[in-house]
């Protein structure tokens, strides 16, 4: 029979308790790789996307060249990383002639690979999120994209928010079945004559175009 040590020091324990599972689980973090090569525009989102998500995020910018998401034993450094770092989402980034900056989001469940969403992207406190288009309501992978980029944004899930720290704003419109423009905004208050303010989006980026 299998022998089951408990930890014996507070901090090693207190370390495991952070990882057990929860009733209601805290905002997940996110783990941002890179592969052999990359280009400029790619470090340009990966840095972008980890300021957004700065405390609840660990970027790693060494190049990785043992890491294939979609090929079988790809994903051993992925899951290792995952549990090493205790995050279950993940952004890598690669660049190659047959796929130029690519960018690829997954989902860990129990720090194994549970699903991978791959995109090109273009370069162009508590966020709003909005979706626009039908292809987010009818088309499968826009569908999967919209959880996905859910999962990444939002952050820790809270039952009450302070208005004043609703600042900016990620929008998402699908232009086709294969398009999405990501838009990043800061929310402005301008004078309306009114109690009510009157409220403008200023693009502040990044801003992608993504297939």
């Amino acid at each position: 029979m299998m022998k089951i040590k408990t930890p014996m020091k507070g901090r090693v324990k207190r370390e495991l308790d952070k990882r057990a599972p929860k009733l209601v689980e805290t905002g997940k973090k996110t783990l941002i790789l890179q592969g052999t090569k990359t280009s400029g525009t790619l470090n340009s989102v990966l840095s972008e996307i980890y300021h957004l998500k700065k405390g609840g995020a660990v970027r790693y910018t060494r190049k990785n060249d043992n890491i294939r998401p979609f090929e079988s034993g790809g994903e051993t450094s992925l899951e290792f990383f995952s549990l090493k770092t205790d995050c279950s989402i993940f952004v890598y980034g690669s660049h190659s002639k047959k796929r130029p900056n690519n960018l690829v989001i997954g989902r860990m469940y129990d720090h194994h690979v549970y699903d991978l969403i791959e995109i090109a992207p273009r370069v162009g406190s508590k966020p709003f999120i909005a979706f626009i288009g039908e292809g987010f309501e009818n088309v499968d992978e826009l569908k999967h994209l919209k959880e996905v980029l859910l999962d990444l944004l939002r952050g820790e899930v809270v039952e009450n928010i302070n208005l004043a720290g609703l600042d900016r704003a990620y929008v998402c419109t699908a232009i086709s079945s294969n398009k999405v423009y990501l838009t990043h905004c800061a929310l402005r208050l301008k004078k309306s004559g009114t109690v009510v303010p009157r409220m403008e989006l200023v693009e502040v980026g990044p801003s992608m175009d993504l297939v």
